[in-house]
């Protein structure tokens, strides 16, 4: 296994670098922010090789004394930490685990020659409380496990793509699991539930009362096992009460906010691309890593392919900065409704294979009810491609390592 740079988001930091912001990394558990930050403190050494760094991990041994004191003699701390002349890089792991840190960020913000950098595992970071007080003050940096092109890189299997991503699709791109990938899927799958685990003991129980975990897994093994579904909480609370689990649609709610929350699904909302506005029901949700679904659920991937895939994509899209939608044209719907940074918006029909002429007919379907010429795009597992009457069928693959080096 090799040491990667997240390319992407170090170019997002040094971009951001003395600007006046708090650069916020957010993202799941053990996705790499820690390791992102380490990365950025190299390429500071590079450039510096006297720059003041402070970096504080609030998960490491050596500073959970701090987690014991109020924000302000953490922020002292700091504080003590930082060089008069010139300025001070500071970097703070999991910022959550200090009580009020918002009232500590704020301290430090304003302090002289302080470029602040932090990282966070729970949505908590920007949420109304903390927005209130830095509004305008700070950049979130979302980060995902590895991508494709990442995971290709990391392994060095860069020569044999196609059977490459047959396995990503079954272990992920949580670091620490890919490296497990050659002592057997096993040990990987065995990782990845401790990481579950691991979220749900600091980032939901700490935060939320759970009073039925039973009942709380059941929503998540729903959740994961209708990935590319449309769902609501009324919805899951009918089948799972049917199944002899009862639960309210209201209790089920809240369960799903926790887990949006600390980065395991995204929600995606629905668009109706006609009306040309947004809809507030049927959502669909993603999640962040297929590997967690093969650990929690045992499922492989010849069970519902299609959805699978989407979910990737989905992924690939976040991480191409798109802001993403589910459209709605009549009563049929398109997988994706995508914008770019420049206002440009492209369809998205994903499926696994469309090599039977009804199943093209069918994913085709949804592209002629849409009024507008934006471009059309049909992404399948499928070698062939080509040109349906305006809407252009890519390979998956090729799709995801189009501009990518590897």
């Amino acid at each position: 296994m090799r040491k990667i740079l997240r390319k992407t988001e170090l170019s997002k930091l040094s971009v951001l670098k003395d600007k006046n912001l708090i650069k916020v990394v957010t993202g799941v558990r053990r996705a790499g922010k820690s390791t992102l930050l380490i990365q950025f403190q190299e390429l500071l050494k590079e450039e510096n090789p006297n720059v003041s760094l402070v970096s504080i991990n609030m998960d490491l041994p050596e500073f959970r004394f701090l987690a014991e004191k109020n924000w302000k003699e953490v922020y002292d701390y700091i504080k003590g930490l930082l060089q008069k002349d010139g300025m001070n890089y500071v970097f703070i792991d999991e910022i959550q685990n200090i009580p009020e840190f918002e009232k500590m960020l704020e301290g430090l913000f304003v302090t002289p020659n302080v470029d602040l950098y932090v990282t966070g595992s729970n949505a908590y970071l920007l949420s109304s409380e903390l927005a209130t007080i830095l509004t305008g003050r700070a950049f979130e940096i979302n980060i995902l496990p590895f991508s494709f092109a990442e995971y290709l890189e990391f392994t060095g299997k860069t020569l044999t793509p196609e059977r490459s991503f047959a396995e990503y699709m079954r272990i992920g791109g949580f670091p620490d699991a890919v490296g497990f990938v050659q002592s057997g899927e096993n040990y990987a799958y065995e990782y990845l539930k401790t990481v579950f685990q691991n979220i749900y003991e600091n980032d939901i129980q700490k935060r939320h009362k759970i009073y039925y975990e039973t009942s709380y897994n059941e929503v998540v093994n729903f959740l994961i096992d209708n990935v590319g579904s449309t769902v609501s909480a009324r919805n899951i609370a009918r089948v799972l009460t049917a199944n002899g689990k009862k639960i309210d649609n209201k209790t089920v709610s809240k369960y799903i906010d926790t887990l949006v929350e600390s980065y395991l699904f995204y929600k995606v909302n629905r668009y109706d691309i006609k009306g040309k506005q947004h809809l507030a029901t049927q959502e669909k949700y993603y999640l962040v890593d297929l590997g967690l679904r093969n650990a929690l659920l045992g499922k492989q991937l010849v069970a519902d392919a299609g959805h699978l895939l989407e979910n990737v994509i989905y992924l690939e899209l976040r991480r191409r900065n798109y802001q993403i939608w589910i459209g709605k044209t009549e009563n049929l719907e398109v997988d994706f409704v995508v914008r770019d940074k420049d206002g440009y918006t492209k369809y998205i029909q994903v499926a696994n294979t469309v090599k039977d002429r009804t199943t093209l007919e069918r994913e085709l379907a949804p592209f002629n009810r849409i009024p507008d010429y934006n471009e059309r795009i049909l992404i399948t597992m499928d070698y062939e491609t080509g040109n349906h009457n305006g809407v252009k069928q890519i390979n998956a693959i090729d799709w995801i390592l189009k501009d990518q080096k590897i």
